[in-house]
């Protein structure tokens, strides 16, 4: 089979995005017999990570067109996206860097929609150095979405086979609380039971986790998980999709740690980032689920403190980019199930 072309996003240059990439690429020679990855972003700010790798700058080569891709180990080949990047400091907040960001993942929406790209790995950027850019995006999921005209998406932490999905992300609490409506509990049920099937694995069990202290205690400590996540799951049961809940998340997420579901649904980011990455750290990767295609991220932020000093793990881009090789071959029936999916729950109402 011919080996998918991944996207690889530079993310926020002035963090540790270059130099992962750099270790990603040029340390681990046979990531490349699963895919061809080509990255998106600025050729002197990856020269520069290189070096900040201990590697030899030289290595890293512009082409034009992703299918021209050699593969070849011991090279990087990059795509140059807008101006030079040479001026940005390492370490610091910089608009520019976060404008950078931006069009990295611009660009690299813009080569999946021609079919240039099978895939999008990101490295990570800084949120508010984009906004500082003039791009108001609350991070990749939103802008990812965005940039591919979808509404129904979530983000999805994945270690091995436990697949976290989230109902709200990057808001407030209290916001959160808001966004936990009957409509969006069912459009990320619907893509959970889309996602089981593409998997084969279609009658595998759902778990959605309360909203509230073990999950609204008959409604002690809140009405949000009998008025809206129960029915949800009623009205998700009824089509045919193996959900429970709203199971106590103090219970459930530890039972999905120890192997008793793979597939969790959390309602707001910290119910279900802070518990994954005390237990799975950089064995766990992002997945967008919602996209025509296929976008995983690496785990955690652009490490400004440590940017530049040759200290920045690779594991979790490395990760992310056998995940990407991975997926990227059956999403397009990932996409197509959530599609159907969709259809079928808004015929019925």
């Amino acid at each position: 089979m011919t080996k998918p072309v991944l996207a690889v996003t530079l993310g926020d240059v002035a963090g540790i995005g270059p130099e992962i990439t750099a270790k990603t690429l040029l340390l681990h020679p046979d990531l490349r017999e699963e895919c061809v990855p080509v990255v998106v972003g600025d050729l002197d700010a990856m020269r520069r990570g290189v070096g900040h790798a201990g590697l030899d700058p030289a290595v890293v080569r512009v082409i034009t067109d992703p299918r021209a891709a050699t593969n070849d180990p011991a090279i990087i080949e990059l795509l140059q996206t807008g101006e030079s990047l040479a001026d940005v400091p390492t370490g610091e907040l910089s608009p520019l860097a976060g404008a950078g960001s931006y069009h990295f993942v611009v660009e690299a929406c813009r080569l999946a929609k021609a079919g240039l790209v099978d895939a999008i790995v990101t490295a990570p950027l800084n949120k508010a150095a984009m906004q500082a850019g003039g791009h108001h995006w609350p991070g990749h999921t939103e802008l990812l979405a965005h940039e591919f005209g979808v509404a129904n998406f979530s983000l999805v932490l994945s270690a091995g086979d436990l697949y976290f999905f989230h109902l709200t992300t990057h808001v407030s609490l209290r916001r959160a609380i808001e966004d936990v409506t009957p409509e969006r509990t069912d459009d990320v049920l619907t893509l959970v039971g889309a996602f089981t099937k593409a998997l084969g694995k279609p009658d595998e069990p759902i778990g959605l986790a309360g909203l509230n202290p073990h999950a609204g205690e008959g409604r002690l400590f809140g009405d949000e998980d009998a008025d809206i996540l129960e029915p949800a799951v009623a009205r998700a049961r009824a089509r045919g999709l193996n959900a429970h809940g709203p199971i106590p998340a103090d219970a459930l997420i530890p039972a999905a740690v120890r192997g008793k579901w793979n597939l969790v649904i959390a309602c707001y980011h910290d119910q279900g980032h802070a518990p994954f990455k005390a237990v799975y750290g950089d064995d766990g990767v992002n997945i967008t689920v919602g996209l025509p295609v296929v976008r995983v991220s690496v785990d955690h932020g652009t490490a400004f403190d440590i940017a530049g000093q040759g200290l920045a793990r690779e594991a979790s881009l490395v990760l992310s980019c056998r995940r990407a090789a991975q997926l990227a071959p059956g999403w397009d029936h990932v996409w197509k199930t959530a599609r159907q999916s969709e259809a079928a729950r808004a015929a019925v109402r």
